[in-house]
């Protein structure tokens, strides 16, 4: 028959288990911490870029792309729809002043032009005419004036002669009343006369001018036509080379199509492009570093368009020298826009962790063999240094290279 065991005994059982227990539990985290020590991530230290903050001036600038085009262009367009009949030079051939590009298929314009012309003449005619008509309307309304106010002289005679024969006894009061009677009469009629005469002037005058507008509106209309016909003989304005041209003989051409391009290629300029919120930053006369490859050149902005495209605008920067052997039709180009100036601030080297004003999170020196992620405030900037906001003091060494591969730690061993 088993004996009970005595509680003293099994209390004891349970004490050296759980000593037991914890023993090993705390062997177990130690492991772990020991393992997570010898996992931490190692950097090697030539991998890195590492920058000393500083204090100093920075010009600030604003980042813009842009692409090198030939500072004049002379773009030829077709003035009207036609079609094709020849070409008398290619793409890349230098070309002089007026010579000869394209010849376009003038005939129907040729012919309403010449319509226009008979227009015009027989427009002038009819104002000939028109004139004559006038001048002899207003001559017939004179003479007849005059013939007019030669009965109004005589009926005045009439009347005097009357009244001094009635004074005498030897005429009548029915006679004197008739010939004042006559006189009035031929007044009223030369008043008349007068009238039509002053009315006839101003008709004709206003039919002369109606005409005269038709005329001038005909010869508008030719002026038009004329230098549709000049420039629809198409030829190169300026000496240059041709960049552009259309070849294809018979092909239907639209009135405005682009049909050549004749560029200078002594001289250039860059259209850049910037986006819409960052324009304002910009102005005209504003100084541009113009960076092409590893090449650096100075100029300033001339021109922005006054509304945005899709988000974009436009500018255009001029070299200040245009002829270098660096700008060449096409080549891309970035362009750094200065717009302020700062002076003894607490700034970094600039690399391509920066992306404009804002907060980062970068990686800084605590030590010979230790990095620790900080919250970093920056400011304004160039493409050589950024103003430091907060975050960083002079002296702090930061890494500037790419650690979007630790962008989880927030501390680093380096070897």
């Amino acid at each position: 028959m088993d004996k009970k065991i005595d509680k003293h005994v099994l209390r004891k059982r349970m004490q050296r288990r759980l000593l037991r227990t914890t023993g090993i539990v705390a062997a177990i985290v130690v492991a772990i911490i020991a393992l997570l020590s010898s996992l931490e991530k190692t950097l090697d230290r030539s991998r890195l870029v590492i920058a000393t903050i500083d204090c100093g001036d920075i010009e600030t600038t604003v980042p813009a792309t842009g692409r090198v085009v030939p500072a004049y262009e002379e773009v030829i367009n077709s003035p009207v729809t036609t079609r094709l009949l020849a070409v008398y030079a290619m793409a890349g051939d230098s070309v002089r002043a007026c010579a000869p590009l394209l010849e376009l298929d003038l005939e129907a314009e040729q012919a309403n032009y010449d319509k226009m012309v008979d227009r015009l003449r027989v427009s002038q005619q009819e104002m000939t005419q028109l004139k004559l008509q006038s001048r002899t309307n207003l001559s017939e309304l004179a003479m007849q004036i005059s013939v007019k106010e030669m009965e109004v002289n005589r009926r005045g005679i009439d009347v005097d002669n009357e009244r001094r024969l009635d004074s005498l006894g030897s005429g009548t009061g029915d006679r004197v009343r008739t010939a004042e009677t006559a006189l009035r009469t031929a007044e009223l009629e030369l008043e008349q006369l007068r009238q039509r005469l002053e009315n006839e002037r101003l008709r004709s005058q206003a039919a002369e001018e109606v005409q005269a507008l038709n005329v001038s509106s005909i010869e508008k209309d030719l002026n038009v036509m004329r230098s549709t016909l000049q420039r629809g003989r198409i030829t190169a304005q300026n000496d240059g080379i041709l960049t552009f041209i259309v070849n294809e003989i018979g092909s239907q051409i639209s009135a405005g199509q682009k049909v050549a391009v004749v560029s200078n290629l002594s001289s250039f300029k860059i259209l850049g492009e910037i986006a819409e919120g960052a324009s304002e930053r910009m102005a005209v006369g504003a100084r541009v570093l113009i960076r092409i490859g590893n090449s650096e050149l100075n100029g300033t902005v001339t021109n922005i368009t006054p509304q945005s495209r899709g988000g974009i605008v436009e500018f255009v920067v001029n070299a200040d020298d245009p002829r270098n052997p660096r700008l060449r039709s096409g080549v891309r180009a970035e362009l750094y826009i200065s717009y302020g100036f700062r002076d003894a601030v607490v700034r970094i080297q600039a690399g391509e962790y920066y992306k404009g004003a804002g907060e980062y999170k970068m990686f800084v020196m605590t030590g010979d063999n230790r990095l620790e992620r900080r919250k970093v405030k920056l400011g304004e900037g160039n493409r050589q240094y950024v103003e430091v906001i907060s975050g960083l003091k002079p002296g702090d060494r930061v890494v500037i290279s790419d650690m979007t591969d630790y962008e989880n730690k927030t501390s680093l061993k380096i070897k």
